[in-house]
């Protein structure tokens, strides 16, 4: 279990305990032993995008850790105040600088070791033209025999790039939903 991210009340500073709350809750969660404060400890939500031009790929090569080098989709954390589809667009353009039009949600992967939720959107790209920000060294569109596979960054992209690749052979793009263990 993923526990000890929190070492101190948000609301007095006193160093928190771990223990399931009075309150009836059955997890273990950080708890005040001063004011009484519960901290919950949520996933975060990782928002990307496969964005396609005829049968490619766009990838990213990462120019920051962890797995600097290697090549991904797209993709970042979400941030407050934005749609799930709204941070996917966000992370496309920062990262990869694409021009494009976002389409339907792909695949969901749970990714629960590490308490993270990773969610694809499809997108059409505009444009073979990129301008990549800071995160990214390089881009490249790929089809699925060029795609660099012992190079991809995460399991997370490769299963959706796997799913995306099979759903395209099969004629119709589906929606997945993966689990990661």
């Amino acid at each position: 279990m993923l526990r000890g991210h929190i070492k101190h009340c948000r609301n007095c500073g006193t160093a928190v305990v771990y223990r399931v709350p009075d309150d009836g809750d059955t997890r273990e969660r950080a708890v005040c032993p001063q004011c009484h404060t519960i901290h919950y400890e949520n996933p975060l939500n990782v928002v990307g995008t496969v964005p396609h031009l005829g049968d490619k790929v766009l990838l990213c090569k990462r120019n920051i850790e962890p797995r600097k080098g290697k090549w991904t989709l797209p993709a970042g954390f979400m941030e407050l105040e934005e749609t799930t589809a709204e941070g996917a667009a966000r992370e496309t353009v920062e990262e990869a600088g694409a021009k494009f039009e976002m389409e339907g949600l792909f695949s969901i992967l749970n990714v629960a070791r590490v308490g993270q939720v990773h969610l694809f959107y499809t997108a059409r790209l505009l444009s073979d033209q990129f301008d990549p920000g800071h995160e990214t060294m390089e881009t490249g569109l790929y089809t699925e025999a060029e795609i660099p596979w012992d190079e991809i960054a995460f399991r997370t992209v490769k299963e959706t790039l796997e799913h995306y690749f099979a759903d395209r052979r099969a004629g119709q793009l589906g929606f997945h939903v993966i689990d990661i263990v």
